[in-house]
């Protein structure tokens, strides 16, 4: 019998998760290995100008909504404090170890596994039996920085190679030349929070993306195009029903302006063609791997020449300067790399990871959660996505219904046909930048409209359709677990209530 969890991670998934076995009775024990909870939003990763890309609403959990006093889109520093207010609103503090680094997970069987944590503070090793073992570590949590040709002499000069999440103190740039290696959201972040400190800042970026203007034309929210299903919908999923038949189909043209016309207003609003930003790809190519939003005052600081740009890559450092690609070298002291995580799992053993993983590291998880032929083990957030906080809601509540032996997964060959499936679909669509078979962008509602009907918990059809032409609201997935709750005999616990307003 199932009774107690084990978490590695106190991210939006891992609390989620935490949260709701503890509801369907289960004894859970989060590990975590930083001194706050909050996975990329911990006070330990968070980078100068560092927000949410959802608007508030739409990156909320469901039954604990943000603080009305905080702005559309939220800061990091202002999402870990909701995050440690949803703890305390729901109780499940005593859960959560923190400083405490998971360094092994041994497989017992039938029987669960045995943990191995080390304590970050004093290096003292603890050993804790579980029933289950449920990975919520993300596929954000591993930086990675590339090996610099040169690196080492640069370094001995006195130069600063560091990761975009590991940019926690800005001062490190006053003064001295900086480069931004990538071009996603928190390259040009960290580019924004350097103006007026560094002595100057280049962003260096292999190719050009299309980012998204948090308001079209400097009135309408991305969020009414984008985060609902008209908006998925316009991007071709793996299996295409209903009217997205129609969409990619005879209503093709009508998609195809749709996408254009959305195309025209960014590249003008944005004025990417005057100051050579405009990729030669369409917009559609931002379901490859990740949608980035513009980042406040970036272009303008492009146009002005605050901030510099140069496309290529980074081929030799020297003491103060780097090489690029292009032959051009650029002055350098501080270089911020935003390139990107290694998805893994160094606590789990070979033998696991060999289950868990195929030959090239894709992660091979039966709706993103369950390894094939591995007993009790699980992972969630291993679905990067629009509505993460939301896909880990869902899952958590396909884990509950998993181990209180209401759903029963199909058989091996079937899950490893939907693998299989999956795999492929995501290597064609993504150019291979599926982030090793974790990126379900853009196609979050997708994934949760599956995993509740495998569950029988489908949203209302009231609500399904509304979604068509609004943005989500986080609120709208509510009523989901307290109808599982009631199927499975579940009395509600009561909860100590914290004031959001603590959070603000």
């Amino acid at each position: 019998m199932i009774r107690s969890i084990g978490i590695v991670g106190s991210g939006l998934a891992g609390l989620s998760t935490a949260k709701t076995l503890r509801q369907f009775g289960f004894d859970v024990t989060i590990f975590e290995k930083e001194a706050d909870i909050g996975g990329v939003w911990s006070a330990s990763r968070r980078y100068p100008g560092l927000t949410t890309q959802n608007p508030r609403d739409t990156y909320a959990f469901s039954d604990f909504p943000m603080p009305r006093s905080y702005p559309e889109w939220p800061t990091g520093a202002q999402v870990q404090a909701y995050l440690e207010t949803y703890v305390d609103h729901f109780a499940f503090r005593d859960a959560i170890r923190l400083n405490c680094e998971v360094v092994a997970a041994i497989p017992r069987g039938e029987e669960g596994w045995t943990i191995v944590t080390r304590s970050t503070r004093d290096g003292n090793e603890d050993r804790h039996d579980v029933d289950y073992l449920i990975v919520c570590n993300g596929i954000f949590s591993i930086p990675s920085i590339p090996a610099f040709p040169g690196r080492d002499d640069f370094i001995g000069a006195g130069g600063h190679i560091l990761h975009t999440s590991e940019f926690t103190d800005p001062e490190i740039a006053r003064g001295r030349n900086l480069l931004v290696i990538g071009y996603g959201k928190s390259s040009c972040d960290v580019a924004m929070a350097s103006v007026g400190l560094a002595a100057s800042t280049t962003v260096i970026a292999r190719h050009l993306i299309w980012k998204i203007p948090k308001r079209l034309a400097k009135i309408l929210n991305f969020k009414h195009l984008f985060l609902n299903r008209l908006g998925e919908g316009l991007f071709r999923y793996i299996q295409i029903r209903g009217f997205e038949k129609f969409l990619h189909g005879p209503g093709k043209p009508v998609r195809d302006m749709m996408m254009g016309s959305v195309q025209a207003v960014i590249s003008r609003q944005l004025q990417l063609r005057r100051i050579g930003l405009e990729p030669d790809s369409k917009l559609e190519t931002i379901a490859r791997s990740t949608v980035s939003l513009v980042t406040d005052g970036f272009y303008e600081n492009i146009a002005s020449g605050a901030i510099g740009f140069q496309k290529g890559e980074i081929a030799t450092l020297r003491p103060g300067e780097a090489t690029l690609s292009t032959g051009a070298t650029v002055p350098a002291e501080v270089i911020i790399c935003g390139t990107g995580w290694h998805q893994r799992c160094d606590f789990l053993d070979a033998a696991t990871l060999a289950k868990v993983t195929d030959m090239r590291g894709n992660f091979r998880l039966y709706r993103s959660m369950l390894p094939v032929g591995v007993p009790r083990l699980a992972f969630n957030g291993y679905n990067s996505s629009f509505f993460s906080q939301l896909n880990a809601e869902v899952s958590a509540l396909w884990l509950a219904d998993l181990l209180r032996g209401g759903l029963t997964p199909p058989p091996v060959e079937t899950q490893n046909a939907y693998v299989d499936s999956r795999l492929a679909w995501m290597e064609a669509r993504t150019d291979g930048k599926h982030s090793k078979g974790t990126n379900i962008i853009p196609f979050s509602v997708h994934h949760m409209d599956e995993i509740l009907a495998e569950m029988d918990l489908k949203l209302p059809l009231s609500t399904r359709l509304k979604h068509w032409f609004v943005a989500i609201d986080a609120a709208d997935y509510a009523g989901l677990l307290p109808r599982l709750m009631r199927r499975h005999g579940v009395t509600s616990r009561p909860q100590h209530r914290a004031s959001q307003g603590q959070a603000a």
